[in-house]
């Protein structure tokens, strides 16, 4: 394989819109594989696989590098021609309805205030290891801040919520991928109603799906804010989920509050929990995959799954998984392959009482971990994770990689069930179920089960994306976790239709 290079020195781009470069370049015939990064250290050794070392050992954190791997190079010289192309489109300043050249672009968050006198929040998107020094810029200028980067310490994530309760201020974040403010949608997040539902989430898409089903079952969100992963974890404390359970306490727009996370510490369950007590409205917590605890608030109700969390946000029932599901005669093994790593871990949840060990890279136990699927088990993969994702797209962006293992998956004998999630809404696919649908129709003998995290009004359109999955043979549920019910019924034998 020939590997070409493209570097572009002081050119900074958000990991987002590298995801989208390298899935646009990886998507052209003769290109074998497209990665677009930061020339961080940590990105360098990582492009050292594709033999983009040499040409990248002189660049900076400040400089942006594309690699791009395949057979003819003159097929990739023309792949990074584009490239430059889509970057300089994206440098060119837009001209102003008179024709006149644009004002510059502000370079620094004091010169952007400067520009938007009335802004509250700043959205840090940046190498992690200058992650924390923007936000703090951000807390002193007098805004909140959602960091979307990753990689930053855990012990400056510490210190930037302590400065923002010193200011009074809000952090969302570090690896903050999902909110929604005041109705507008950040990051990964969908379009969602508006309403009188506020969630807060150390999860990004345990956000996306309980917006999404307080959407479908006819209830609106006020506003949804991401803490950042950690943020339930002893070290750093709640801080975030506190500040934000403060906040809607105070809103008059919120009358009801639903906590979304992956199990917390013990400790900082408990002080979350009083501290939802104080909110003063009825609230749901989620807590996926914890033991529930013995005793809640008189206001607070427990949710095992998202899609319970949503039902008792809008005061509905959880939808029927319905009665007969597929058989799959012959074949007893569930494969799991998702780009939300709350989805793969909800779904162990669900599935692991029905069918026993589970093996994956999200486990419930810590004896149950793999880094890829062994055959000859139940797996469940976050292809969403670091060691999955750097130099590529994140598979909500990019399919490429999901649809390989899907092929290697069918082409097991014992492979029973294939169980997908499907997240629409900005910054994801512009059209999965395209993606996806031939894969689909191509199995013979193991079934295809999944669920679509979105809305009708994602421009992706929720209703048109599962018809067009069910069309191509996929079995489309309301929810992840009724996904994950069919799913495991059907890896157990249970299948009751054709």
């Amino acid at each position: 394989m020939a590997v070409e290079t493209l570097l572009r020195r002081g050119l900074y781009r958000d990991s987002v819109s590298l995801m989208r470069l390298a899935a646009a370049l990886e998507a052209r015939p003769g290109v074998a594989r497209a990665s677009a990064a930061m020339a961080t250290p940590a990105n360098l050794e990582m492009l050292t696989g594709h033999g983009a070392a040499a040409d990248g050992a002189e660049a900076g954190a400040n400089d942006l590098l594309i690699a791009v791997e395949g057979e003819d190079r003159d097929v990739l010289a023309a792949a990074l021609d584009e490239a430059a192309a889509l970057l300089e489109g994206g440098d060119a300043p837009a001209a102003s309805v008179a024709g006149a050249a644009a004002p510059p672009r502000p370079r620094s968050l004091a010169e952007a205030m400067d520009a938007l006198p009335g802004a509250s929040l700043a959205l840090i998107s940046c190498p992690g290891e200058y992650a924390t020094a923007e936000a703090m810029k951000a807390l002193r200028l007098g805004l909140d801040a959602m960091i979307f980067s990753d990689n930053v310490p855990v012990a400056d994530e510490v210190a930037l919520k302590r400065e923002a309760e010193a200011r009074g201020r809000l952090v969302m974040g570090p690896d903050c991928g999902t909110a929604i403010v005041g109705g507008v949608p950040l990051g990964f997040a969908n379009r969602v109603r508006r309403g009188t539902v506020g969630v807060v989430g150390a999860s990004g898409t345990g956000i996306q799906q309980v917006t999404c089903l307080i959407d479908r079952l006819g209830a609106g969100i006020s506003h949804a804010i991401g803490t950042g992963g950690r943020d339930l974890s002893a070290e750093v404390g709640g801080t975030t989920t506190l500040r934000a359970l403060a906040m809607l306490a105070g809103d008059a727009g919120t009358e009801t509050v639903v906590l979304v996370s992956k199990p917390p510490d013990d400790a900082v369950m408990r002080r979350v929990l009083d501290a939802a007590a104080g909110v003063g409205k009825p609230a749901v917590a989620c807590f996926v995959g914890a033991d529930p605890p013995r005793e809640l608030p008189a206001n607070v109700r427990a949710a095992a799954t998202l899609d319970e969390a949503a039902a008792l946000a809008a005061g509905a029932a959880v939808p029927s998984d319905g009665a007969d599901v597929p058989r799959a005669a012959g074949r007893s093994r569930l494969v799991g392959l998702f780009s939300g790593g709350t989805f793969c871990y909800e779904a162990q949840t669900v599935a692991t009482p029905v069918l026993g060990r589970i093996l994956s890279n999200a486990p419930l136990d810590p004896g149950d971990a793999v880094d890829r699927d062994p055959g000859g088990a139940h797996v469940m993969l976050d292809l969403g994770d670091d060691a999955f994702t750097r130099g590529r797209p994140h598979p909500m962006i990019d399919y490429g990689p999901r649809l390989e293992r899907i092929r290697n998956a069918a082409s097991a004998p014992d492979t029973a069930a294939i169980l997908i999630d499907v997240v629409l809404g900005t910054g994801a696919h512009e059209d999965p179920a395209a993606a996806l649908a031939p894969a689909i129709r191509a199995l013979d003998g193991p079934v295809a089960v999944g669920s679509v995290c979105g809305t009708e009004a994602d421009p992706q359109c929720l209703s048109r994306q599962e018809a067009a999955l069910r069309e191509a043979g996929m079995v489309v549920a309301g929810s992840n976790a009724g996904a994950a019910r069919i799913a495991a019924r059907i890896a157990a034998g249970a299948g009751g239709g054709p």
